[in-house]
């Protein structure tokens, strides 16, 4: 309905007195995002150096000043350390699947526990989307926050996979989803577990 007015100064004006109609809102998902660790990508000194670079690099992780710090990282760690580390991977290395096993459990984790939220939502529940994504390396939590915005999620829970709190583990993961967050237009709904 429309409703002609004068204004002063202005003249005749139509107006809506009627909202403008809102589009139809299909029944959302919610999203279960399991964070853990990460992983390099390969066992070879570059893949490594990258993964070493990225954790070495958060000041959860390490706590001393930047300035002190950073060249010392830059300087003599990544230099040194990648290639020892790498060894270490190697021996531990899922070659079927040519990744580290902590990236083989996250899946599996993540693929058990979404069986497991299928069969509640057939029963008549809400439907819940379950992704993963590595603090460090791949797969990001950012990447796994465009899936399950894709999906259409517009309620997160970040389920850090560490039993007990600590700044180094699950304030980091935090950290990182809300990072992921500040850079969005339109942001979902979010919540993070507790420690178990």
């Amino acid at each position: 309905m429309y409703s002609t007015f004068a204004s002063p100064g202005i003249g005749r004006v139509n107006a809506t007195l009627d909202p403008p109609p809102q589009p139809d809102v299909s029944a959302r998902k919610i999203g279960v995002l399991l964070s853990n660790l990460g992983t390099p990508d390969g066992t070879d000194y570059w893949s490594v150096r990258r993964y070493l670079a990225e954790f070495l690099s958060d000041s959860r992780v390490i706590e001393l000043p930047r300035a002190l710090w950073l060249p010392l990282l830059h300087g003599v760690v990544l230099s040194l350390r990648p290639k020892r580390k790498g060894h270490d991977y190697r021996a531990v290395w899922n070659n079927d699947t040519d990744e580290s096993p902590l990236k083989t459990i996250t899946r599996s984790q993540a693929h058990k526990l979404r069986q497991r939220l299928d069969a509640k939502a057939t029963e008549g529940g809400v439907e819940v989307v379950v992704e993963w994504g590595m603090r460090y390396g791949n797969p990001s939590i950012e990447a796994a926050v465009q899936r399950l915005l894709e999906q259409g999620c517009d309620r997160i829970l970040l389920a850090p996979l560490y039993p007990q709190y600590s700044a180094t583990t699950t304030a980091t993961a935090c950290d990182k989803l809300f990072d992921v967050m500040k850079r969005m237009r339109r942001q979902p709904s979010l919540r993070v577990a507790p420690p178990y």
